[in-house]
């Protein structure tokens, strides 16, 4: 059931022991409404744990500063942050997927799996729900909290490049960063521009190995288990790689196949902005939004590209 934000905050009011759930392959987002929601509810005096099914990448570690793992506990409430589907919690799916009380999200194609859900598909990032969230609620915020909020903001709106960037998402950082004292350059500078070694060589190798297609507007990356071992790439480092072929010009959709196990792989589109991307990805059960999507396949690599590269074209008309 879809619910709004009084009601949300009647619900959030009303639990006391909370498991917060993060979505597998964790982005800013995700992490940001989790450390927020948690260090909210400490606010309010009830107890919480962030249920991590990836656990914590080093470059999200800054967002749990303050973070006290509690001893294992049976909630009275599941609160989801980021997720809009119940596959997006991995290994976790078999043990949470039908006890979501509350789900906050921004995605179009959430398919309502929660008891309730609090949904604002116009907001940039679920952390910008969970700010309006915490008005609702007559929450005080603090500086960790306007950390979190503003981590998840930027990062998925690429640094307020992507054409999801509205005013409410500037209007939104801008209180962030005028109330609270956090780094919010540091964080951009950390989320967008420092790059270890292994990940410039994994850069180096997948723009050095694109397939293109549709003259050129159409680039392809793929990564399987076999090259990211021979490359000695950690797992973390991939975050964020499916918009780079974006960077170069005339590229209007990006596609990233990355191997999970033999015969399956997740795949992450981006768009220019010209290509709903969600809409493709829906096709093969997954989705997200207009220009940032989603969806697993289960084929060859040699096969799923061909039927990813046929459907994004079809989506441009050709």
């Amino acid at each position: 059931m879809q619910i709004d934000y009084r009601q949300a905050a009647e619900i959030v009011k009303a639990c006391d022991n909370i498991h917060i759930l993060t979505h597998q392959s964790p982005d800013g987002d995700t992490m940001g409404s989790g450390f927020a929601l948690y260090f909210a509810l400490k606010k309010m005096n009830k107890k919480a744990a962030v249920i991590m099914p990836d656990g914590l990448p080093s470059r999200y570690e800054f967002l749990s500063e303050g973070y006290e793992e509690p001893e294992s506990f049976e909630p009275d409430s599941v609160i989801a942050v980021d997720i809009a589907d119940p596959k997006l919690l991995g290994d976790l799916k078999d043990v949470y997927a039908d006890r979501v009380d509350l789900c906050i999200d921004h995605h179009v194609s959430n398919i309502m799996y929660a008891k309730n859900t609090l949904l604002n598909a116009k907001a940039s990032a679920a952390c910008e729900v969970l700010f309006c969230l915490f008005e609702e609620l007559g929450l005080e915020l603090d500086d960790r909290i306007a950390k979190c909020l503003y981590t998840g903001i930027a990062t998925d709106t690429g640094c307020f490049k992507f054409s999801n960037s509205s005013r409410e998402a500037h209007e939104t950082a801008g209180k962030l960063i005028g109330g609270y004292d956090f780094d919010f350059a540091r964080i951009n500078r950390e989320m967008f521009d420092i790059k270890s070694r292994a990940r410039i060589k994994l850069e180096q190798h997948l723009l050095g190995n694109m397939n293109m297609y549709c003259g050129e507007r159409i680039a392809v990356i793929s990564v399987t288990e076999e090259l990211r071992q021979n490359l000695g790439v950690p797992e973390e480092e991939f975050d964020g790689v499916a918009g780079l072929p974006l960077q170069i010009q005339g590229v209007e959709v990006a596609v990233t196949i990355k191997e999970k196990k033999p015969g399956e792989y997740k795949v992450s589109m981006r768009s220019a902005g010209k290509v709903n991307v969600s809409a493709v990805c829906q096709k093969f059960g997954g989705g997200g939004h207009i220009c940032a999507s989603g969806c697993l396949v289960k084929a060859s690599l040699e096969d799923a590209e061909k039927q990813l590269v046929a459907a994004v074209e079809k989506a441009m008309g050709e």
